[in-house]
Order: C-alpha cells, then structure tokens, then sequence
C-alpha cells in the first residue's frame, strides 16, 4: 500500500509541529506550508528521522494560488493527498474600540480564508482518488465502511468560536469571529463533499506553545484552577486527536466540532 500523504499548514512549530510529527508517527509523509523558514527546516528534519518523507513550503496562507501550488507540488511529487490539516492561524488580542480594518481583515484571512484556500486546492484531487478507488461505490463512498474513498480534512478552530473569550481573553472577537466561520465552513462542506470527503473542526482550549507561551505565562495558574485536568494542553494533545481524525476505520465521523480543552470553563 503506497504511503498516505498529508498536507499541514502552520506546520513549522507548535500545534502544528506537534501534529505534523504525529501523522509522520502513524505512517504518514508531510507537506509543511509556513512562513518560518528555519523552523520549517528543524521540523522536516525531524520527520526524516522517524522515517517518513518531508516538504517545506514557504509560503503565506492567505495566497490564493500559493495553496494551488502547493497542492499540485505534493500530488505530482507523492501522487496523492489523503488529509489535510488547515492549523495556521494567528491571535488578535485587540478589541473592537482598538482594532483597525486592516488588522480585522488579516485576521479573518489567516484564521479562515486560509481554510477555504487549502480546501479549495485538495478537494479536487481528493475526488479523484475517489473516482480511481475501485472499492467505492457510485457515491464516492465505501461499500467496506472505509469511508471516505476520497480523503480527509480537518481545520483548527477555538474553544472561542464557542464562548467568544472573555475581556481577559489573548485573543478576542475579530478571533472568534474567524473560528467561529471555520465551524460554520466544516458543516456545510460535510454535507457538500460527503460522502467522499470527511471534514472536521478542532477546538482547542489553552495549549502550550511557543507562541501561546509569551502570552499565558503570567495568567497560567489562573488558567489551571479553570481546567478541570489541572494543566494547560499541549500540541502533543492535539495531535493524539488530529491522528484519530487521519486514521480512524471504520470512519463514521464528519460534520463535527471537537473540543479538547481539558474541560475549561473560563478562557
């Protein structure tokens, strides 16, 4: 059976290195999309050293025709894509009475447009897989319950598309709104892709990353008393999740929005 091939953007650090090394972990070779080109470098290197293959694109989410190219790229090198993880995003700390148009807009192209840029370039490919896989039936999907035939999406979103934050929150609605949108995104196209496709959301809480790091520390033990697992997650607790979505058989599960917070009640 040829390797299973997965694209991940954001995947140079944090969640997205802690996901990227998870799918190489099951098997999977990695396509990483982000702007850190040594990042990028130290996290190929390490999928080689669990054996599977890497490419590393440098490339801004919010392009259009750069998804497309990276897509045709991991296709004609690997002859597949069999899951995508749209995990690039980027926090908005600022309010309403503070925030500019510009800053608004950013947010949504990073956090959003860029979901629907790396959707709109592997889905095509996706549904072709599907309609070579001689064990699919007339719908796309799999008369032995390994569907989907085609591939297999999922996209970062927020414990905020849910709450919204609070005023204490790192990142607040233009944020929300964005993640929200993704939830809204991953519904429709369940309905529009299935049964070929299966497209999921992941809602994190508060996860410990580089990034996250600099804007939690001081709240951390605050944070803590509002989880009811007693820690902050990590991208290794993300990724444990990420890899269920990839992996899972029989697969029964699209349309949905998982929240892996440890059950936090105040962000």
């Amino acid at each position: 059976m040829a390797a299973r091939v997965a694209i991940v953007t954001g995947g140079a650090r944090g969640i997205g290195r802690g996901c990227a090394l998870g799918l190489a972990a099951k098997g999977f070779d990695v396509a990483l999309v982000d702007v850190l080109p040594a990042e990028l470098a130290r996290t190929a290197g390490e999928i080689a050293a669990l054996g599977r293959r890497a490419l590393t694109f440098e490339r801004d989410v919010r392009d259009y025709a750069a998804a497309q190219d990276v897509a045709r790229q991991v296709h004609a090198a690997w002859g597949r894509i069999d899951f995508l993880l749209n995990n690039a995003g980027r926090s908005m700390p600022k309010g309403v009475l503070e925030i500019t148009e510009d800053e608004f807009d950013q947010t949504i192209a990073i956090n959003l447009k860029s979901c629907f840029n790396y959707i709109r370039a592997v889905a095509p490919i996706m549904l072709a897989q599907a309609a070579a896989d001689p064990a699919a039936d007339s719908n796309g999907g799999r008369a032995d319950q390994c569907a989907p035939s085609g591939g297999r999406i999922a996209s970062m979103s927020s414990l905020n598309a849910f709450t919204g934050g609070v005023t204490s929150a790192v990142s607040k609605f233009a944020y929300a709104a964005a993640k929200a949108g993704i939830l809204g995104m991953t519904r429709a196209l369940a309905k529009e892709l299935g049964p070929t496709i299966a497209i999921n959301a992941i809602c994190p809480g508060v996860i410990k990353t580089e990034l996250g790091n600099a804007l939690t520390r001081a709240r951390e033990p605050e944070l803590v008393k509002a989880i009811a697992l007693g820690r902050l997650g990590s991208p290794e607790d993300v990724a444990q999740l990420v890899v269920f979505l990839a992996t899972v058989e029989p697969n029964f599960i699209t349309g949905q929005a998982f929240q892996i917070d440890g059950f936090q009640w105040v962000i």
